[in-house]
């Protein structure tokens, strides 16, 4: 059993019959091939019109995601993030490795300062106050 169209479902072989008696009797045996024709051109037309617009509209889409590459915009915002947290993560390196004088342990001489003598005290000495008598006048 075949399916027939929407409007086609409930009508039956007889009453097909009858309509194509008064669709001769209306238009005539020599107008219908010609109505036949021009529905069938109509018919290819309308079907390519359609084709076309659905080719228009996978084609405009296939444009629209090439324009929109979300990867690509999420690469290029992740570029423009990282690199100044790089630049500044090498500077900070730097900045870690260079050593200052706050950089050492307390009491331990700066190796590039001269050596520790006997007329200089050491640090863990105390230094002595200088004129204690002239302090307390």
């Amino acid at each position: 059993m075949t399916v027939l169209p929407l409007f086609l479902s409930d009508v039956g072989g007889s009453e097909i019959v009858l309509i194509l008696l008064v669709i001769l009797m209306f238009f005539g045996s020599k107008s219908i091939p010609g109505i036949a024709r021009t529905m069938g051109k109509t018919m290819h037309q309308i079907k390519q019109a359609t084709q076309d617009v659905q080719n228009e509209i996978k084609k405009s889409s296939g444009d629209l995601k090439a324009d929109f590459d979300l990867q690509k915009m999420v690469r290029e915002t992740t570029d423009i993030i990282e690199k100044p947290l790089l630049e500044e993560s090498v500077k900070m390196d730097q900045i870690i490795q260079t050593p200052t004088q706050f950089s050492k342990p307390f009491g331990i001489a700066n190796p590039s300062s001269p050596a520790v003598t006997e007329s200089s005290p050491a640090l863990d000495q105390p230094v002595e106050e200088p004129n204690k008598d002239l302090a307390q006048e």
